[in-house]
């Protein structure tokens, strides 16, 4: 196997999460196929960027960077492939740990020269021990999770999720950054699928890239509580309908909803029987995750309506990557 050279970027941004940091990175050193670095891109937290440097201050193999960029995750992933030395640049979420072979799934992937990005599964670990009965599987999304209806094995995809996914450099230099305006920001509703839109507009820079998903490359990420309950169930669907009304806008319904489509034709319709089957054989939370699902449904519908009225006062920015030394911009 070739070696790409792979550095991981892991974004944080609170010292909330000041264990979980520390297990994120522990889990990148302990990688089976080593990564060439592991840079810690700070979103404008100064007490926990110099908490962080204190800490690896020793370690040739750590870096910590402050996120040059507006605040946000899109630019500290900017910021990170910016100072990135590897030809390959795989992302980790702060709060998740990648099992051993993690990296090595991946670089088996760029063996093949027309890949130009690949994503692993990811595994909720529910804070309460189990997944809440109601929870619906096909809704893992919310937390950050694979979800029911992804295919199987290492296939091909029109995206890849962004908390445990990989880029060869070329993939931004053909495509540019990460959107800002997207993704997440600590303090605000919690948005996403800034690495969708970033994938569909890399489809259409290199039509002859491919995008893969190995679901052997592996990661566990944390679920806390408030992430369990209902109300925050409710609220990332919506965030998420706002989120794909951008999308839709930058790159046209057509490639933008293209996966979702399916999903809502198939994937849905099929969760609600099985709950509502579980509900009549009396099994444990089958009709609140029929309910769960509907309601889901309605709240990124809801999302996407708001999202399309918003989308339409002006875009938002996409940040280049071709100064290897400086930031992000608007």
């Amino acid at each position: 196997m070739s070696d790409p050279g792979i550095s991981v970027v892991i974004c944080a941004y609170t010292e909330d999460r000041w264990v979980d940091i520390l297990a994120a990175v522990s889990s990148v050193r302990a990688q089976s196929y080593p990564a060439l670095e592991t840079l810690l891109v700070v979103d404008h937290n100064p007490a926990l960027g110099e908490r962080l440097e204190r800490a690896y201050r020793t370690a040739e193999d750590v870096r910590v960077l402050p996120n040059s960029g507006p605040r946000g995750l899109s630019s500290g992933r900017n910021t990170g492939i910016a100072a990135a030395r590897g030809e390959v640049i795989a992302f980790l979420d702060d709060d998740a740990v990648a099992e051993r072979d993690w990296l090595r799934r991946f670089a088996e992937a760029y063996a093949d020269p027309r890949v130009l990005a690949v994503g692993g599964r990811t595994e909720p670990v529910w804070a309460s021990g189990r997944r809440p009965a109601w929870f619906p599987e096909e809704f893992d999304w919310v937390v950050g999770c694979t979800y029911r209806g992804l295919p199987p094995g290492r296939v091909r995809v029109r995206n890849v999720l962004g908390g445990n996914a990989s880029f060869r450099r070329t993939a931004f230099e053909a495509a540019g950054g990460f959107a800002t305006g997207i993704g997440r920001d600590g303090g605000r509703r919690p948005l996403g699928c800034e690495e969708t839109e970033l994938c569909i507009r890399l489809t259409r820079a290199r039509p002859d890239g491919v995008l893969l998903i190995d679901d052997r490359a592996v990661i566990h990420h944390r679920v806390p509580r408030v992430r369990e309950g209902f109300a925050y169930f409710r609220t990332r669907a919506y965030a998420e309908g706002l989120s794909k009304a951008l999308v839709a806008r930058s790159v046209g319904a057509a490639k933008g909803l293209e996966s979702e489509r399916r999903y809502a034709t198939r994937v849905l319709p099929a969760g609600v029987a099985r709950g509502l089957r579980d509900a009549l054989l009396g099994r444990p939370g089958g009709a609140g995750r029929a309910g769960a699902i509907v309601a889901g449904v309605l709240a990124a519908a809801g999302g996407f309506a708001v999202g399309s009225l918003r989308a339409r006062r002006g875009p938002y920015a996409t940040a280049g990557t071709g100064d290897r030394t400086g930031g992000p911009h608007e």
